[in-house]
């Protein structure tokens, strides 16, 4: 769009920099900080000890973070009062979600103070220079008394399975007063495309909003600064507020975010740049970030040499990056990030209709279940997780699954998408019935326990109410239901005052019937295989694809009955109806445009 035991994390020395270290002349005699992993031990050790704990949580591929490295921690000050009254952990937020998902909002590098017995103290969001951490620590060291922005609220959640038509109208109001009318985009300080603000323009705007459509256009547009266009592939976000001033870190969710989501541009538009943008982007992740086995490596650094702001680097063409190396490629294989490249390559397999794409999902994806697969039904993050298991991992795959059925019709993904479901429910529902699904099972410490989490159970509302379609049973919707009872609580849906168009989806979707598209006809038959990807080209993200070949017996989603017919057709279907047989490929939108503005 999108945050237990012993953790043991090796870092590699860092490499020169044009950035100064501050150090004075004893620096040598200053040992250097000594970092901890993330445990209960941890504070064990600090009570005994009468210790603060300073929990550093940072990204591989983070320019930032290498600059906090190099500035913050290496000064003789800083390292003095961590090594004498702190004990310093140091995470990776891609290799612990429970953690990542809990601190998101406080971007990376995250700074986060505890007392000795878990109270969180203070939190910080991005560089801090090393001033102002030598005065946060001597305060929180003497003191021990918290921030008032590390204090928890106490929420009261929604009863009901939908927004109140006073919060959709706010939430509509943030997402139209939150968008930029003049750099585009829905966003302040950084640029960037927000997934779900361009889906939901680009939903608005099927169904004929004018001013809608003028947004998601103009961000589709301008994101294209961010395109690299040597190697492919998005920079994360811009600076100062406008789009000339890249971070050059290329991290999966952005890749698969803005694959997808051109993707549907490309469909609902006809831009052929979009499109191209879209294989652009797929062009990149084969190059630099596909395993040889064919599941997905998890990010590319922002700088060849860290610490180093990389813009002169990224202006080089391929050649010349390629004398100066590679930036670091983070080569974990993490299920989550597998389940967001798989949903943008169905998108783009969809709108192109080259099956290539397809292949590269499909590949990913028998990796995934190979290696990731655990018992139940869910999905591990890493080869060994010291934590877990994580909801992303099993909920954003358990989304690629479903994808994969409804690009092949075949029924082996919806089986796994259903005890995907299945896994959801058993491992992270809560057990007070509270609304929500947590973020883990277990962090494996008694501090940051694990919560629900506002984008997971946004992204649940949206996959639980999609399977309830596909599959006949009633429990999916349920847990949807129960999921957007966390959403829905005002004093979390409002949060954000911009972010909010995942909301306004899950809500639109879970209480209105997708586009409900039946392909009739044999699977071996080259016409209805027409007919099915004609079908896929439809351009919404709500839509339910089905392919009732009567051999394969009746359909999951116990959908009605149809004609035995002498050639394939395809049928527009809503309130319990269908349309005539489509024989014509041509014929399907004009029938389905029909059925939604009954809708």
């Amino acid at each position: 769009m999108l945050r237990a035991c012993v953790i043991l994390i090796v870092f590699a020395l860092l490499m020169p920099t044009a950035f100064a270290v501050e150090t004075k002349s004893d620096s040598s005699n200053t040992p250097k900080i000594q970092w901890q992993a993330w445990s209960d031990q941890v504070f064990e050790k600090a009570r005994a000890e009468n210790k603060i704990v300073v929990l550093d949580l940072q990204a591989v591929w983070c320019h930032w973070c290498h600059v906090m490295e190099e500035r913050t921690y290496s000064n003789p000050a800083v390292e003095r009062l961590m090594n004498s009254s702190v004990i310093a952990v140091k995470v990776d937020q891609d290799s612990r979600p429970d953690l990542s998902n809990q601190y998101s909002d406080y971007g990376w590098p995250a700074t986060i103070i505890f007392n000795s017995d878990g109270t969180e103290l203070a939190k910080r969001a991005g560089f801090i220079e090393p001033d102002e951490m030598v005065g946060l620590l001597q305060d929180l060291i003497k003191t021990r008394k918290p921030e008032e922005a590390a204090k928890k609220p106490a929420i009261q959640f929604s009863a009901a399975g939908s927004l109140s038509a006073l919060l959709r109208k706010q939430l509509v109001a943030n997402h139209i007063n939150g968008y930029d009318t003049v750099n585009g985009a829905w966003s302040n300080g950084q640029k960037f495309l927000e997934p779900d603000s361009v889906e939901y323009a680009l939903t608005r705007a099927k169904e004929g909003s004018a001013k809608e459509r003028q947004m998601a256009k103009q961000t589709l547009d301008v994101q294209l600064n961010l395109l690299d266009p040597v190697w492919g592939g998005m920079y994360q976000y811009s600076t100062h507020d406008d789009w000339k001033h890249p971070h050059f870190e290329k991290i999966m969710n952005v890749q698969a975010d803005n694959m997808r989501v051109y993707s549907l541009g490309y469909l609902l538009f006809g831009d052929s740049k979009y499109l191209a943008t879209a294989k652009s982007i797929d062009s990149f992740l084969n190059k630099f970030m596909l395993s040889p086995e064919g599941a997905f490596y998890t990010s590319m650094d922002a700088d060849v040499i860290q610490g180093k702001h990389s813009d002169a680097y990224f202006k080089l063409n391929d050649l010349g990056r390629r004398k100066q190396g590679i930036p670091r490629i983070d080569t974990h294989i993490y299920a989550r990030e597998n389940g967001w490249a798989i949903n943008g390559l169905i998108a783009l397999y969809e709108a192109s209709g080259d099956k290539q794409y397809l292949d590269s999902a499909v590949r990913a994806a028998n990796w995934i279940i190979a290696h990731r697969a655990i018992e139940g039904g869910g999905y591990r993050h890493d080869e060994k997780d010291v934590a877990g298991p994580y909801l992303g991992d099993t909920l954003y795959f358990g989304q690629a699954l479903l994808s994969l059925y409804a690009a092949t019709a075949d029924r082996q993904w919806l089986k796994r998408a259903e005890d995907a479901g299945n896994f959801i429910e058993s491992t992270f529902k809560q057990a007070d019935s509270a609304p929500g699904f947590v973020t883990a099972r277990s962090t494996g410490s008694a501090v940051a326990q694990p919560e629900p989490l506002l984008d997971e159970n946004v992204a649940a509302v949206r996959f639980l109410n999609m399977l309830s379609r596909y599959d006949a049973n009633a429990k999916y919707k349920t847990m949807a239901e129960t999921a957007m009872r966390y959403v829905a609580t005002p004093a979390i849906a409002a949060k954000h005052k911009i972010f909010v168009a995942g909301i306004l989806l899950a809500d639109k979707e879970l209480n209105s019937d997708p586009i409900h598209i039946t392909v009739v006809g044999r699977k071996e038959d080259p016409a209805a295989l027409v007919l099915f990807k004609q079908a896929q080209k439809y351009p919404v993200s709500y839509k339910e694809l089905e392919w009732y070949d009567k051999k394969e017996g009746p359909l999951p989603s116990g959908a009605a009955e149809f004609p035995d017919l002498d050639r394939a057709a395809a049928f527009g279907c809503a309130f319990k109806r269908c349309s005539l047989p489509i024989f014509a490929p041509e014929g399907i939108a004009k029938t389905v445009d029909a059925f939604a503005k009954m809708q």
